[in-house]
């Protein structure tokens, strides 16, 4: 017979509530983005209103850990379940101000009409309409006499039988007195079947990921400073986002402000550069991995749990340690010179612009590099070419796309075995092979997504080779890309869409050049064989034709930064596939030069 692993209990929404102000029980911070809509919240005051059940919330109690004096101690109660609803109630019934997916700090004001008994999000029109008590946090506020609120509400609507709207509102106030169901996961359960727990809970909707978790347990935790880590990870990525929220910062939490981890973020105020922006979730791999020399966020918990991989029991001095451990590796991560020199690295391999990036693992595990390659005091134009290669080649062969963290864990302790110039050798043999470049790349860019990982390398390696655009004399590949210049096609969209191809076809990658609009405009739907024909006769006699070049050996070294096959000029549709596969292997061919140059 299996033991439950589980207790479940109804609390009253008041003792939730009552728990979480007092720390009882750990949730995200209220600064992190909610990403409700303000509909969403209405409906679940609504719900309770009406009593219907609004889901469990699951928690975990942080396990057992012995102290010092050989006692043993439990901790607080983390929510691995059921945190936007908690923070809904929090927003909506406590006035709490909340950070929206836009990193704006808004309230959730929700209304309410007695006579109807109906909710809304609040608005200006509500606000003026005297039937509708425009925030109901009014009505849950400690000092409110609710025989005055009615008496005012009746005598402002004209309302001579108060019964009805006294009833209304009790019923509403009496909301917090709902039952909550609470699972409780026991506090003896091993991290690993806490994470299977985490994880079957969270299969169907994958409304939480291991970095909620993980954010969850570092809140938890006040003695050696969670809490303020926990911060420390949410306003770093606000500020990256979005600088201008340091003032608002600066004036609300003052208590943060005049900690360390304020001090090393305040120089975000004046970064505009958007080429990395981490999430909470790439901030916490990043600095775990290259702090631990460990992939898992699983392993990141049961380490601030205590956990002793050894004995498989839980001490204090583990956990003391793994989170000034932690606070080390956030430390490392927000250095303002670290990270500006990882991304000058970036855009010095040519990825100058924010959508080339379609990794962000891969961005990910390139800073790790190099912090890993930093920290060991490598050289740095050696650090520069190392951390360049690895995350080129990370892209192309989609290394961290499948099961990132395996791929993190397996990479680090690989790279900390033999040494990084060692591990990317054996990478780039089995990975990099004559094979891999004349072959399955080729074979990969038979696609029509232009978000293409295989594209966007292709353009990193004309920006990192300062070409032209096509057909341009002075604008670059980079003027085009960060100026938002146009993808054009070499066979014209409707030339091949009046000759009966689909989008999957006139599409293909293989058919894209970066082109300044005008050029693209004059070319029209012309065949190939016609404006290449021009183009060669114009450059023949000094002339220019699409573009400004008029020298035959310029336009020529213009047709190969942009690996155009020879002969087009006698190319019409019939010909198109054979281009297409051309291209490829000119494109691949191009790519494989870049990597190796880098």
């Amino acid at each position: 017979m299996s033991i439950q692993q589980y207790s479940v209990n109804q609390h009253p929404i008041q003792t939730l509530l009552t728990w979480i102000k007092s720390g009882e029980i750990a949730i995200p911070e209220i600064q992190r983005p909610f990403v409700w809509s303000t509909t969403k919240v209405r409906d679940l005051i609504d719900s309770l209103y009406e009593g219907y059940p609004i889901g469990y919330l699951i928690a975990w109690r942080n396990p057992t850990v012995k102290l010092k004096d050989g006692t043993s101690s439990e901790g607080k109660r983390v929510l691995i379940d059921g945190q936007q609803r908690v923070t809904a109630l929090m927003a909506a019934l406590l006035d709490e101000w909340i950070v929206n997916k836009d990193y704006k700090r808004v309230k959730i004001t929700i209304a309410f009409h007695p006579k109807e008994k109906k909710f809304e999000v609040s608005n200006p029109a509500i606000k003026k309409d005297k039937e509708w008590i425009s925030n109901i946090a009014d009505i849950f506020s400690p000092d409110v006499k609710v025989l005055r609120f009615v008496s005012d509400y009746c005598e402002k609507n004209e309302i001579n039988d108060q019964d009805e709207i006294y009833e209304s509102i009790e019923l509403l106030r009496g909301i917090v007195n709902n039952h909550i169901g609470l699972i409780e996961l026991n506090a003896d359960l091993d991290i690993e079947t806490v994470t299977e727990i985490f994880i079957r809970i969270n299969s169907q909707g994958a409304v939480l990921s291991q970095a909620d978790f993980a954010m969850s347990k570092i809140a938890a935790n006040e003695i050696y400073g969670g809490n303020k880590l926990r911060k420390c990870i949410d306003y770093f990525c606000h500020l990256a986002v979005a600088p201008e929220f340091y003032q608002q910062l600066a004036d609300v939490d003052k208590e943060f402000t005049s900690t360390e981890y304020f001090q090393k973020m305040a120089w975000l105020k004046n970064e505009n550069d958007n080429l990395y922006d981490p999430s909470y979730t790439d901030m916490l791999r990043v600095a775990f991995t290259s702090e631990f020399k460990r992939g898992r966020l699983q392993d990141l918990v049961a380490l601030l749990s205590g956990r002793n991989f050894k004995t498989r029991e839980y001490e204090e001095i583990i956990a003391e340690q793994s989170f000034k451990q932690l606070e080390q590796g956030l430390l490392t991560f927000m250095n303002e010179t670290d990270l500006k020199r990882f991304v000058m690295i970036l855009r010095s391999a040519g990825f100058v612009e924010s959508s080339m990036i379609r990794s962000q693992n891969a961005i990910n595990f390139a800073y790790i590099v190099y912090l890993v390659l930093r920290r060991d005091k490598v050289e740095p134009s050696e650090i520069e070419s190392h951390v360049r290669k690895w995350f080129v080649m990370s892209v192309l062969t989609g290394r961290y796309s499948a099961s990132p963290e395996s791929s993190f864990d397996f990479d680090i302790k690989r790279i900390c075995e033999i040494g990084f110039s060692d591990y990317i050798k054996d990478v780039e043999a089995a990975e990099l092979s004559d094979a891999f470049w004349h072959a399955g790349l080729p074979q990969q860019m038979n696609t029509s997504v232009a978000s293409s990982p295989y594209f966007k390398v292709f353009l990193a390696s004309q920006v990192h080779a300062n070409d032209k655009g096509f057909l341009s004399k002075k604008i670059t590949v980079r003027d085009l890309i960060t100026h938002r210049g146009d993808i054009h096609h070499l066979f014209p969209k409707n030339y091949l869409k009046k000759n009966g191809l689909t989008r999957g076809k006139y599409n293909q990658i293989s058919n894209y050049v970066m082109m300044q609009s005008e050029i693209n405009i004059a070319i029209g739907d012309k065949a190939p064989a016609e404006y290449f024909s021009k183009l060669i006769g114009h450059c023949n006699n000094g002339s220019e034709s699409f573009g400004a070049i008029t020298d035959i050996g310029e336009i020529q070294e213009n047709f190969k930064m942009h690996c155009v096959p020879n002969e087009m000029e006698n190319k019409t549709i019939e010909h198109y596939e054979e281009f297409l596969i051309e291209r490829r292997k000119l494109m691949a061919e191009k790519i494989k030069s870049y990597y190796w140059r880098l």
